[in-house]
């Protein structure tokens, strides 16, 4: 038995998802045309400080510079879990402005974490991450800047949900230094979708 949204006919449920088609086509494709974004700032010791030391994260690598030496490696060394926030680009520079609406949900104008579309496939406004999993192949060292290179789409599923109808992406990157050393790859999951309408349902 087929289940159908009420007043649509299976037809009309099946073309929504048809409408992926295109993005499910280009499952292995690097969107980011080779092009590596670049954290903000470099990695320095004040920042794995403040990261640290609420945390009350003792571990000497991490905030002696000599320990971390004796250990082989040039500076302290950055946790892990904060290696992602490291590639994040800046959001706002002089004079741009960062959030055009005073509403009270209002998002950012511009984000580098955010849904800046595909260029292909529907077109969404809903965005939001599910889950996300690295691999990490070498501590990073303050001094270092970080990148993510490549934005390569692994997975591509339509769905509708309480939210809207969308689709679940998952996405994998490289995160580099300016050296183009490889020091951890990340995959993250993603649902862009069409918000559903107040008092519409499923």
């Amino acid at each position: 038995m087929t289940e159908t949204v009420t007043g649509e006919t299976p037809t009309e449920v099946d073309d929504w998802k048809q409408e992926w088609q295109p993005v499910v086509d280009a499952i292995g494709r690097d969107f980011s045309d080779g092009e590596i974004q670049w954290g903000a700032d470099m990695v320095e010791r004040g920042s794995i400080r403040r990261f640290t030391e609420p945390l009350e994260l003792d571990c000497p690598l991490h905030t002696d510079p000599v320990a971390a030496t004796e250990h082989g490696f040039a500076d302290v060394t950055m946790p892990y879990v904060a290696m992602m926030s490291a590639t994040i680009p800046e959001m706002r520079g002089p004079g741009e402005v960062l959030f055009d609406s005073d509403d009270r949900n209002a998002q950012p104008a511009r984000s580098p974490i955010n849904n800046e579309g595909l260029g292909i496939g529907p077109k969404t406004t809903g965005f939001i991450g599910t889950d996300i999993d690295m691999d990490f192949l070498r501590p990073v060292v303050a001094g270092e800047r970080l990148g993510r290179k490549s934005n390569r789409l692994v997975a591509c599923s339509p769905k509708e949900t309480a939210l809207g109808r969308g689709a679940f992406l998952k996405w994998e990157c490289d995160i580099v230094t300016e050296a183009g050393e490889v020091v951890a790859r990340q995959r993250t999951g993603t649902f862009a979708y069409v918000p559903r309408h107040k008092g519409e349902s499923v």
